[in-house]
């Protein structure tokens, strides 16, 4: 297959370029800006329809692999940035590949539209405005691309590892903390963590198989205390971690809501529901269970 990358100097679009190559399939790798292995420079949130057709021109698959990540902080609404950045392009684009004849397609999107439909009572969607992108995003998604071109939503949790000088966004401020000598503390609950390059194995399966599925990718479940103290010690810094009452936890998440009001900052994740994400157990059954310790200690000690 010939599959076109978008997103393909990012840290996971890498990785599903990596994949797609090591199972002999030809690839394109599309980004915004000109970056070793880019083959096209092209920004596709302001492309014609005429450019996105002629990129896709040729091409089995299409994959997105970029997107408006939920740390995005700003003044004003973040719903139309977080549309900007999750939905319209990838509607553009879906439309674009069904025209062009693409036969599969797949979107590197979030885990929090998995506990949304598997826990509706937490309303997640309700709370936060980038959960609501992504449900929006694969909504639009499927709906723009017809029932000929099956689009597979990879729900990514928290990655681990680096390609061409890539880390997690999440890890910057984190493995700057467990490099440092301050107390680490750790609230309760847990997340599903997976690999960058775990995200590239489930991603060119989904393709191969042309699947319209959504897909959680998740290699090993890891407690908040557990993932801190693992990166502690990969980053050479080894020490306690100490647990964080969540009573605390949830008043300063209300400060920092009130804060946020005063100063008219609007985050994709809303500071004062934010208990409703940290404070629990975000646990999936792992896909390809197995131990992300070589990852984590990557992550740890890059840079």
């Amino acid at each position: 297959m010939k599959i076109l990358v978008v997103g393909g100097s990012g840290l996971l679009g890498r990785h599903v370029l990596d994949e797609l190559r090591l199972r002999g399939h030809e690839t394109t790798a599309v980004a915004r800006t000109a970056r070793e292995g880019v083959d096209r420079v092209l920004d596709v949130a302001k492309a014609s329809h005429e450019e996105l057709r002629e990129l896709l021109s040729g091409h089995d698959g299409l994959v997105f692999a970029g997107g408006m990540d939920d740390r995005v902080v700003g003044k004003g609404p973040v719903e139309p940035r977080l549309y900007a950045g999750n939905v319209t392009p990838v509607a553009a684009l879906m439309r674009a590949a069904r025209e062009a004849g693409c036969t599969r397609a797949a979107v590197l999107a979030s885990y929090y539209t998995y506990f949304d439909r598997v826990h509706p009572e937490w309303g997640l969607a309700a709370k936060h405005p980038y959960v609501r992108s992504r449900l929006e995003q694969a909504r639009v998604a499927r709906e723009t691309a017809g029932p000929g071109l099956p689009v597979a939503m990879i729900e990514v949790p928290f990655v681990f590892g680096v390609a061409s000088g890539r880390v997690p966004q999440w890890s910057v401020p984190v493995v700057k903390w467990v490099r440092s000598s301050a107390p680490l503390f750790a609230p309760p609950g847990g997340s599903a963590a997976t690999s960058a390059r775990g995200v590239g194995v489930v991603t060119a399966d989904a393709l191969e198989q042309a699947s319209g599925a959504d897909v959680p990718v998740v290699e090993e479940n890891l407690r908040w205390n557990d993932m801190l103290g693992r990166m502690a010690r990969a980053a050479g810094r080894p020490r306690p971690v100490r647990g964080a009452p969540a009573g605390v936890l949830r008043a300063m998440f209300r400060l920092g809501g009130r804060l946020n009001a005063l100063t008219g900052k609007r985050p994709g994740l809303t500071v004062e529901h934010m208990d409703s994400l940290l404070l629990r157990e975000l646990f999936v059954d792992p896909s390809h269970p197995r131990a992300l310790d070589e990852e984590i200690r990557e992550t740890a000690t890059a840079g």
